[in-house]
């Protein structure tokens, strides 16, 4: 089974679509996170769970 290490963002109710998008899109990029939960509140607020897969390295001889 694969194990995963979360990132938990959370957005201020005034930040625009586009720039949302920008920061997820650097995450997934750059450090190979994907979308895991993204949760809109009435408010505005954002708040996404973001995920990456654990790659364990196996010693061989």
């Amino acid at each position: 089974m694969a194990q995963y290490t979360y990132l938990v963002l959370s957005l201020p109710r005034g930040t625009t679509r586009d720039t949302a998008r920008q920061i997820l899109t650097e995450h997934a990029e750059h450090g190979g996170w994907e979308i895991d939960r993204l949760r809109l509140y009435p408010d505005g607020r954002r708040r996404i769970q973001l995920r990456r897969k654990v790659i364990r390295a196996v010693r061989t001889l």
